[in-house]
């Protein structure tokens, strides 16, 4: 019998039907059958019904919302404070007055350096940058070297690992790249003065190690907080760019020759104190010929690219490679904890874009308006 009901109730007047009706049944109530007048006297009771659950349901709601834009507006004016008592005083002080001006970046030289940022004795507020000159190079490994055998695969899980084929790639224009893996002083400085978060340092020290524990995500928040402080555009390196600026003109396997020898750099056959223990802190080893520190070993560095498992199509001008599956992003150079196979200049890599770990970390690139 519910059906018939419902079925009635929605039959039942509303709105200027009702409104009509009743006028009628005030003006010649008589004049109507007994059935019409209580047609239109349910009507009038069931508009009252509906329309007190809905004062009800929207007093319920009234509430919550309420809330809710309160709790916004608090996080929008604590955002607004903090950026005007914290960030723009910071900017003002020990950012604008370092940033260089535009004749000063157009007589940069390969190899000179700069800093964006002001610095104190052992510890800088944001990376130190060495301009890598323009030039061309051939990406990937020979057959001669052992990115692609079955030992590498076996270090990935099995998962092949491609430096094939072989490709030019001409980069047309300097760019600075960080001398350093990025610091914890300088990430912890991002986290003061803007939006990043904290970060572990998983036991090994915190100042002027690398910055570890970072996923993709967490470089990219770092490199937008950067250019927003300074004005300038800083990035992640291209996976091209991080090979060429490894490489720095070598054709060897490692940047430094064809054998890991010992003390070159920080992983688990390098012959270094910090071996499969733990990161070293930056500036360790000695730099290679574009004054680069840590291109390879100490941590696994974070480039823009996505993942793919060859380089056929890849562009040859080094841009980032953003095409097919940017569910996994490209990790370069190797770690304090991964076998020396891994810090050859051309072995690659991904993790997925949320990973974070003690193995986990980045440099900075920084485009640069040339003249």
């Amino acid at each position: 019998m519910a059906a018939p009901q419902r079925s009635r109730n929605d039959a039942l007047l509303m709105g200027f039907a009702l409104t009509q009706a009743q006028s009628w049944l005030a003006k010649r109530g008589t004049d109507l059958p007994d059935d019409d007048r209580r047609f239109i006297e349910l009507s009038r009771k069931m508009t009252r019904r509906r329309s007190r659950r809905m004062r009800l349901l929207i007093g319920g709601l009234a509430l919550p919302i309420a809330a809710v834009l309160a709790l916004v507006m608090v996080v929008v004016v604590r955002s607004a404070m903090r950026e005007l008592q914290v960030v723009r005083p910071f900017m003002d002080r020990d950012v604008r007055p370092y940033v260089l001006t535009a004749k000063a970046e157009h007589t940069l030289k390969p190899k000179d350096t700069f800093g964006e940022c002001a610095s104190v004795p052992g510890k800088d507020y944001c990376p130190q940058m060495v301009v890598v000159p323009a030039g061309s190079f051939t990406m990937g490994a020979p057959d001669s070297q052992t990115v692609s055998n079955p030992g590498v695969q076996q270090l990935v899980r099995q998962v092949p690992v491609s430096t094939e084929p072989r490709h030019l790639v001409t980069i047309t224009a300097a760019f600075a790249v960080s001398k350093y893996e990025v610091t914890f002083d300088e990430w912890d400085t991002s986290v003061a003065n803007g939006n990043c978060g904290q970060i572990d340092d998983f036991g090994f020290g915190r100042e002027q190690r690398p910055a570890i524990g970072v996923s993709w995500e967490g470089a990219k928040c770092y490199v937008t907080w950067l250019s927003k402080v300074t004005g300038k555009q800083y990035r992640l390196l291209s996976e091209a760019e991080y090979e060429y600026a490894a490489r720095a003109g070598s054709l060897t396997a490692f940047p430094w020759g064809d054998q890991v020898g010992n003390n070159n750099a920080n992983c688990k056959d390098c012959g270094s104190k910090w071996d499969a223990l733990m990161t070293a802190p930056v500036g360790s080893f000695p730099p290679n010929a574009f004054g680069l520190y840590d291109m390879v070993g100490n941590v696994f560095e974070w480039v823009e690219d996505c993942w793919h498992g060859n380089y056929a199509a890849a562009p040859g001008d080094g841009s980032p490679w953003l095409i097919s599956d940017c569910g996994k992003r490209v990790i370069r150079g190797g770690s304090w904890y991964y076998p020396a196979v891994a810090v050859q200049s051309a072995f690659r890599f991904w993790s997925l874009p949320a990973t974070w770990g003690g193995t986990l970390g980045f440099r900075v690139a920084r485009t640069l308006d040339t003249p």
